[in-house]
C-alpha cells in the first residue's frame, strides 16, 4: 500500500509596489515574488523547477497569476502529495485516494450517483495534471490548445455494486486507451481502501471538438503523439455488443418540462455539466421507486451541448420487460400486493417470491431542447435499479 509523506509547502505571495496605468492584474513581475517572506530576485540561485514548476516567463519578464496559483506541472509527476495521487500501471495509469464527505451523501448516508460522477471527473483531470501535458484548457493538452480543441464525452457507462458511506476512504484508479482512430476511452475502478472490495466500474468515450466552431474534429498527429504513449489495453467494463438506446417521444409515461439551467449548472466551457443531466433524468422517476430501489447501472449517450439559455424537457419510460412495469401502487385489489400482480407473475413462471424485486427495473430516458421547432436531443439514457437492502 502506497504511503504519502508530508511535502514542504512554499506559499507564494505577490507584492505590487505601485499601480501604473498599464497595470495588468493578471501579470506579476518575477522580481517581486516572495517565498516564505524572503524577496527573491530573478538572478537568485533558486531551484525554480521544484518550487514554481508550472510558471512560464513571458518576453517582458512577467508570469500569469493563474499559473502561480495552479502550479500545473510541466513534466510528468509520479506522486501528488496534496491530492494523495500516484502514477501506476507501469507509469501510465493513475490512482487517487479520496474520502467521502458529508455533503456527498444522500438521505441513506451513502454517496450519491452525482458525487460518484464528480469524483470520476476529478480523478480524470488529475491524471492529465500528473502527466505534465495539461495546458490551460479543461483537460486539454498543449497540442489541443494549439489547435483550439477540447474534449467532449460521447458515451458513458457506470456500474455500481455498492455505494460507499460517509467517511469511507476510497481508491480510484483511472487509465486511458484508444477508441477508434480519433477517439479516446477512459475507464475507472472504485474500491474500498480498507477491504479492496470493488464498489463501482465506469467507462467512457471521448472525442475532440473545435472550441470555436463547435464541430467534432479528427485527432491531429501531434496530439496523438502526446497522448498515445499513455494508452493501455485494459477495460473496466467489457461490452461485447454496445446497447442501443431508443429515442423516446411525447408518449413517454413521465415528463418534466421547462427545466432551465442555472448559473451553478455551468462548467468551465460555459455549458451544462454532464452530471447535471443525470439529476434531471432521475427527477422524472417516481418517488416510490427511488425510495425503495437503488441505481445499479446508468448508460448515457450524449448528442449535443446544452447552453445556459436552453429550455430542457426530460422524458422517462419504464421498460416493458421489467417485473415492475409501473411505479409501486397502493392497490385495494386482492390480486395485487404492494403493486405486484400475482397472477401475471405466476403466469410468467416467476412465482410469488420472485416477484419481490429480484429482477431489476429498467428505465429509458431522454433530455431534449423543449421547443416544438427543435426537439433536439441532448442525451439519451438508460438506468437499471434493484431493491434496496436498507442496511445503512
Amino acid at each position: 500500500m502506497a504511503t504519502f509523506s508530508t511535502l514542504a509547502y512554499f506559499p507564494i505571495t505577490i507584492k505590487v509596489s505601485r499601480i501604473r496605468a498599464s497595470y495588468d492584474p493578471n501579470k506579476k513581475s518575477l522580481n517581486n515574488i516572495k517565498i516564505n517572506g524572503t524577496l527573491t530576485k530573478s538572478t537568485a540561485k533558486l531551484d525554480m523547477a521544484s518550487t514554481l514548476t508550472s510558471i512560464s516567463v513571458t518576453e517582458n519578464g512577467y508570469i500569469s497569476e493563474q499559473q502561480v496559483r495552479q502550479n500545473i506541472p510541466t513534466t510528468k509527476q509520479f506522486v501528488d502529495h496534496y491530492r494523495q495521487g500516484m502514477i501506476i500501471e507501469g507509469g501510465v495509469g493513475y490512482r487517487q485516494r479520496v474520502v467521502i464527505r458529508s455533503y456527498e451523501v444522500g438521505p441513506d448516508k451513502t454517496a450519491t450517483l452525482e458525487s460518484i460522477l464528480n469524483l470520476l471527473q476529478e480523478t480524470a483531470l488529475n491524471h492529465v495534471w500528473m502527466s505534465g501535458l495539461l495546458s490551460d484548457g479543461f483537460g486539454a493538452t498543449h497540442g489541443m490548445m494549439k489547435h483550439d480543441l477540447i474534449w467532449v464525452v460521447s458515451r458513458m457507462q457506470v456500474q455500481v455494486d455498492h455505494y460507499p458511506i460517509w467517511g469511507e476512504v476510497l481508491e480510484i484508479d483511472t487509465w486511458v486507451g484508444a477508441s477508434g482512430k480519433n477517439g479516446m476511452r477512459r475507464d475507472w475502478l472504485i474500491r474500498s481502501e480498507a477491504t479492496g472490495h470493488v464498489f463501482a466500474r465506469a467507462t467512457s468515450t471521448w472525442v475532440m471538438m473545435n472550441r470555436k466552431t463547435r464541430r467534432l474534429s479528427k485527432m491531429p498527429e501531434d496530439v496523438r503523439a502526446e497522448i498515445a504513449p499513455w494508452f493501455i489495453k485494459k477495460q473496466a467494463i467489457t461490452e461485447d455488443i454496445v446497447e442501443k438506446i431508443v429515442k423516446l417521444n411525447s408518449q413517454a409515461k413521465y415528463m418534466n418540462n421547462d427545466l432551465k439551467p442555472k448559473r451553478s449548472d455551468l462548467d468551465m466551457n460555459h455549458h451544462v455539466n454532464n452530471v447535471k443531466y443525470v439529476r434531471w433524468m432521475l427527477e422524472t422517476i417516481p418517488d416510490k421507486i427511488l425510495e425503495a430501489h437503488q441505481l445499479t447501472s446508468i448508460i448515457l449517450e450524449y448528442r449535443r451541448e446544452c447552453g445556459s439559455s436552453d429550455i430542457v424537457q426530460s422524458l422517462c419510460q419504464p421498460d416493458e420487460d421489467g417485473i415492475l412495469k409501473d411505479e409501486v401502487k397502493q392497490e385495494n385489489d386482492g390480486s395485487h400486493i404492494n403493486g405486484f400482480s400475482l397472477a401475471a407473475e405466476i403466469l410468467e413462471g416467476n412465482g410469488y417470491l420472485a416477484s419481490f424485486g429480484k429482477q431489476p427495473l429498467r428505465y429509458t430516458h431522454l433530455l431534449q431542447i423543449d421547443e416544438e421547432s427543435k426537439n433536439e436531443e441532448i442525451v439519451r439514457g438508460r438506468t437499471t435499479w434493484k431493491k434496496k437492502s436498507f442496511s445503512h
